[in-house]
C-alpha cells in the first residue's frame, strides 16, 4: 500500500501541485482511508520527502554505474546525460515533482536533499575535471559553470521532452552531448 500512495501522489502532484493536492485527494484516489495514509507518513511533506529521496537515490546509483563501466570522459559524460533523460522519460511526473515541490520540503528535509544533490553535481565535476586533465576536454573551462550549465540543461527537459514525440532520450542526449563538446561554431 505504501508504494501505491506514492505512485498516485507522485501523480496527484505532478498533476495538480503539491499544495492543491490534500491527504483527502490521496486516499479517495486510492479508496482507502485517511488512517491508512497515516500508518504510513506521519504527513504530507513526509511522504514528498520520500518521493525525493527516491528520486535523487536512484539518481546517484545509476551515476555510480556509470563511473564504473566507462574510463573515458566523454563516454561517463554521455551516459549520464542519457541516464538523467532515460529518468526524466521513465519517471516524468517524479522528475516534475521532484524539481517543481521542493520548496515545500522544511529546511531539515532541504538539506538533505542539497547534500545529495550536491554530491551528483560534484560527481559531475569530476568527470570535466577529468577530461580536461586527460586532455579530452579543453583546458581553459570552468568545471563548475560547465557542469550548471550541462544539469541546467539536461534537468529542464522534464518541462518539454515527450518520449512519444519525434525524438527518444538518447536521440535528445546525442544532441546534448555534441552540443556540450563541439558547440556552435562551423570548424
Amino acid at each position: 500500500m505504501k508504494e501505491k500512495i506514492i505512485e498516485v501522489s507522485i501523480d496527484l502532484f505532478g498533476h495538480n501541485g503539491f499544495t492543491e493536492t490534500s491527504i483527502q485527494d490521496i486516499v479517495e484516489e486510492l479508496g482507502v482511508t485517511k488512517g491508512t495514509f497515516y500508518y504510513y507518513f506521519k504527513s504530507k511533506e513526509e511522504l514528498l520527502m520520500e518521493i525525493h529521496l527516491r528520486y535523487i537515490d536512484e539518481l546517484l546509483q545509476n551515476q555510480d554505474e556509470v563511473f564504473i563501466k566507462n574510463t573515458k570522459s566523454e563516454q561517463k559524460l554521455y551516459d549520464i546525460v542519457y541516464m538523467i533523460m532515460k529518468h526524466i522519460e521513465g519517471h516524468g511526473q517524479s522528475a516534475r515533482v521532484f524539481f517543481r515541490e521542493m520548496q515545500h520540503l522544511n529546511e531539515e528535509h532541504l538539506k538533505d536533499i542539497f547534500k545529495k544533490r550536491d554530491l551528483f553535481r560534484q560527481n559531475l565535476n569530476k568527470v570535466i575535471q577529468e577530461g580536461i586533465d586527460t586532455g579530452e576536454f579543453r583546458q581553459d573551462l570552468n568545471v563548475e559553470i560547465v557542469a550548471l550549465a550541462i544539469l541546467g540543461a539536461v534537468n529542464w527537459s522534464y518541462h518539454w521532452f515527450d518520449p512519444k514525440g519525434k525524438l527518444d532520450e538518447k536521440a535528445v542526449s546525442t544532441i546534448y552531448i555534441d552540443f556540450m563538446l563541439n558547440g556552435l561554431k562551423a570548424t
